[in-house]
């Protein structure tokens, strides 16, 4: 007997119908099997730095949160030395089960760019989970220098900065406005976390390049100026700050455009290659349910930490861009790093 044509109509829509319930019900399996796997586990989040710190700061409130989605413990690993290096082969070369992740700064994106001594992974290949934030980069200086605007220290014969380990985001973005402004800076390298602050007060540096949030607290109170913001665009509450972009000569544009480019990727939270996709999309939920969350949210404001983040893909796809940069940029950065070397 011959189907009539409303019978074909109802057979492909019940098979439709079940395809659609097959689906749903393997998303939901696997959902299950995850959390399955997550509750009671122990996790590891390295921090490439010292405790204490935007980073560690961070990592400690955002893995507190995610400890709610995934059912399992996460134990912070401070892992610091060569400038965030250390660290990030750690977790480049963790096992790839989802239990390992971390942070660690984006001024490996300068030391891979320029084949650095000691690194043993390749950004573009980590599981991205998010980044938390975008920040400005500022040059801070201690309100004791004599220094009260950008052109004051563009007239000094040399500034003082301290910095991270060589290889950190300061350090090379140092060495770049250096080069893009033709200022003479002598770099103190090794301040980490707070310990920049502290040689401030003390006297032993003049000033630092850092994100804004970490120096927000430290300005306000009356301990710093901030004389300079390399952003996409400025920060509301830097409006009287001179943007790099708006006042670097001609021959440092390439060097100003690249800093800001990384300053749009602040704060993130990967793991090692080849998490399974089900496992890593796992993380990447709970990534975002903790940093949509009501109470982290305030916290952050309290602790005057900025939230704006993006997740998995979207943070693979902004290194990706970050490492397409003119040859010409990579040369000149290279350069300036062989020169200070």
């Amino acid at each position: 007997m011959r189907r009539s044509g409303f019978g074909k109509i109802f057979a492909a829509g019940a098979f439709l119908a079940s395809l659609v319930v097959t689906i749903l019900g393997s998303g939901i399996a696997r959902a299950a099997s995850e959390a399955d796997f997550f509750k009671g586990k122990t996790i590891t989040y390295i921090v490439a730095t010292k405790p204490g710190g935007g980073y560690d700061t961070n990592a400690r409130l955002i893995s507190k949160h995610m400890e709610k989605y995934l059912g399992a413990t996460i134990v912070i690993k401070n892992v610091p030395g060569a400038g965030h290096i250390i660290g990030a082969n750690q977790i480049y070369a963790a096992k790839p089960d989802g239990l390992t992740f971390g942070t660690f700064n984006t001024g490996l994106i300068y030391a891979q760019l320029v084949n650095q001594p000691g690194i043993k992974f390749d950004l573009r290949k980590f599981t991205w989970i998010g980044k938390a934030s975008s920040e400005a980069r500022v040059l801070v200086v201690s309100a004791k220098s004599p220094y009260r605007t950008f052109d004051d220290l563009k007239k000094t014969k040399e500034v003082k900065l301290g910095s991270s380990g060589v290889g950190s985001a300061a350090y090379n973005e140092t060495l770049m406005i250096s080069r893009a402004f033709g200022i003479n800076i002598n770099i103190i390298a090794g301040y980490s976390g707070r310990e920049d602050e502290l040689a401030m007060r003390r006297g032993e540096i003049e000033g630092t390049i850092a994100s804004y949030s970490s120096f927000e607290r430290f300005v306000k109170e009356g301990e710093g100026r901030i004389l300079l913001q390399i952003a996409a665009k400025k920060h509301p509450d830097l409006r009287n700050v001179p943007l790099a972009s708006d006042i670097v000569p001609a021959k440092g544009n390439g060097l100003i455009n690249l800093i800001s480019a990384t300053a749009e990727i602040s704060r993130f939270t990967a793991g090692p290659p080849g998490i399974p996709a089900v496992r890593a999309q796992f993380l990447i939920e709970a990534y975002r349910k903790a940093l949509t969350d009501p109470e982290l949210l305030a916290q952050a404001q309290k602790a005057e930490l900025p939230i704006d983040p993006l997740y998995g893909q979207e943070v693979a796809k902004l290194i990706s861009e970050a490492f397409d940069q003119p040859q010409e940029n990579v040369d000149l950065l290279r350069k300036i790093v062989k020169e200070e070397k």
